[in-house]
């Protein structure tokens, strides 16, 4: 689902109009919020941002038009209704226009409940009707035997003649006694994960009472100016004021036995989980090696290593001397391998030998060594460029000085 927002300053109309693509892609939230800056509108929280026009798969939004938003409250009411099929939007749509809901809150708020109505939309089928109107009343869980046993047209009878609907652009609306949800209350958004994500984290204030308190949800890799934001939003100064905890992550296995991950700053997870998002399959495999070869202690670690896997020699699924040395004999590319001097080859004792030259290690991934310039601990300190770039200045600096 992709809906276009015309957002321009209502009290600065001479700036212009800035349309925005909903939901923001994660590669362009930075400029879509740099643009939105320039109009002198994107406030973290605040609804400041005026909708000309929308224009998209979700016609019933049409209501936020002439209405000021919330850049973040639009994303991720678009990201919710992205998720939904074709009847649960029916089920937004027509409940929208039945409650004649127009403010943000509300809307996030109908996406967690909309499921409990129903929404009618082709009259020619009314034993589907009927089951999709017991579901909608059982949240949606029902056994193939209840289903089976359930007489949909007479459920859908009864229905239609037991209550009556409301008929709006999206369909005939039962409300079916449904309550609007409360589960947003205007600051930070109730956990939902739209695209794949290597780590999901909650922060939760130090010194407030856990059940006052709402957990602000983070999702990496993601844009470091959304998690300022996003921190903007729950009233923290910094993240130091706030618990972190680990909800769930799809990391390589290395990364979670290498550092304590719920002590570090959000902002290096998120770097951390960005380079390794970068990976191929094998390059985590690679990754997950490095670590146990390398030992970091940080995810800012971490993250140097990701960013750096060149210089390390990685052969999988080797553990042995002679895994190795059958390996450099035969697969390496650098030996013209005979098979008829098969029963020649000391295979182990070649690779003993490079293992003594290259100085490096088995681990459960395979055999890998490190061939680099730097020293491991100069690696992961810093960008190896940086580090050049600097040391170079200070050589100069030295210079300067004698």
């Amino acid at each position: 689902m992709k809906i276009k927002a015309a957002l321009y300053n209502a009290d600065h109309m001479e700036y212009g109009l800035v349309t925005i693509p909903f939901p923001i892609p994660r590669d362009q939230y930075d400029d879509t919020i740099k643009m939105l800056e320039a109009l002198d509108i994107g406030d973290p929280l605040a609804r400041d941002c005026t909708v000309e026009e929308i224009v998209g798969s979700v016609p019933s939004l049409k209501c936020l038009e002439g209405r000021k938003i919330n850049v973040d409250e639009l994303d991720y009411l678009v990201k919710r209704l992205d998720s939904f099929s074709d009847g649960e939007l029916a089920q937004f749509q027509g409940m929208a226009v039945k409650m004649g809901l127009s403010d943000m809150t509300d809307l996030i708020n109908l996406t967690f409940c909309c499921q409990e109505a129903t929404v009618i939309t082709d009259f020619s089928d009314l034993e589907q009707v009927g089951r999709d109107h017991y579901m909608n009343l059982h949240g949606s869980c029902a056994s193939m035997e209840e289903l089976e046993q359930l007489d949909g047209m007479e459920t859908a009878l009864l229905l239609i003649s037991e209550n009556e609907g409301v008929i709006t652009p999206y369909g005939v609306v039962y409300d079916n006694g449904m309550q609007l949800s409360q589960a947003y209350h205007g600051r930070n958004f109730p956990a939902y994960l739209y695209e794949d994500s290597l780590m999901v984290i909650t922060l939760n204030p130090i010194h407030t009472d856990a059940n006052d308190s709402e957990s602000l949800w983070l999702y990496f890799p993601t844009s470091e100016l959304q998690i300022e934001r996003m921190l903007y939003r729950d009233g923290m100064e910094s993240e130091d004021f706030a618990r972190l905890e680990v909800q769930g992550d799809n990391l390589p296995a290395a990364v979670k036995m290498a550092c304590n991950l719920e002590q570090e700053s959000v902002f290096d997870l998120n770097a951390m989980c960005a380079a390794i998002s970068k990976l191929t399959q094998a390059d985590c495999l690679k990754l997950d090696a490095a670590e146990s070869f390398a030992k970091p202690k940080s995810a800012a670690e971490i993250r140097r290593l990701a960013e750096n896997l060149e210089p390390f020699d990685f052969v999988p699924n080797v553990h042995t001397p002679e895994e190795y040395g059958r390996y450099m004999i035969q697969d390496s590319g650098h030996f013209d391998y005979d098979s008829n001097l098969d029963e020649f080859y000391d295979y182990g004792k070649y690779g003993r030998r490079c293992m003594e030259r290259k100085q490096g290690m088995f681990t459960e991934q395979g055999y890998i060594s490190y061939q680099g310039t730097l020293t491991l601990e100069e690696l992961m300190r810093e960008d190896p460029a940086e580090q050049y770039q600097r040391e170079q200045e200070e050589s100069m600096g030295m210079g300067g000085l004698t």
